[in-house]
């Protein structure tokens, strides 16, 4: 298996294993570019849980992803599996109340607070 097909499998787990997950720059409590950032404080208004991968500290990741995806640029949000998008379409769902809904409807397998 070449060290490509490896990361994509890599990827495609990550996307699998996390009902919500954010590839970004940086880390939610310190985004490394403002789009990360913007798109950070829109899912953390929503009040769920969710997964991110850093793509500076990884940067086959950061290269393989875009292939992957078929989306070229950052952050990327992923929610049950699906490419939801970038920083736009995250801040406009935000703006709209569709990203609430999106986050709220998403399977709740993993992140899961017990009351």
């Amino acid at each position: 298996m070449s060290t490509e097909s490896a990361i994509e499998d890599t990827i495609k787990e990550q996307i699998a294993n996390n009902t919500i997950l954010l590839y970004m720059k940086g880390n939610p409590e310190q985004p490394m570019c403002g789009f990360s950032a913007q798109v950070t404080q829109a899912l953390m208004a929503c009040g769920k849980r969710f997964a991110y991968v850093d793509i500076l500290s990884n940067p086959e990741i950061r290269t393989t992803l875009p292939k992957v995806s078929n989306w070229p640029t950052f952050p990327q949000l992923y929610v049950d599996g699906e490419l939801i998008g970038g920083c736009d379409i995250i801040t406009e769902m935000y703006e709209k109340g569709e990203l609430q809904s999106l986050v709220d409807g998403a399977s709740t397998e993993i992140g899961k607070d017990s009351e």
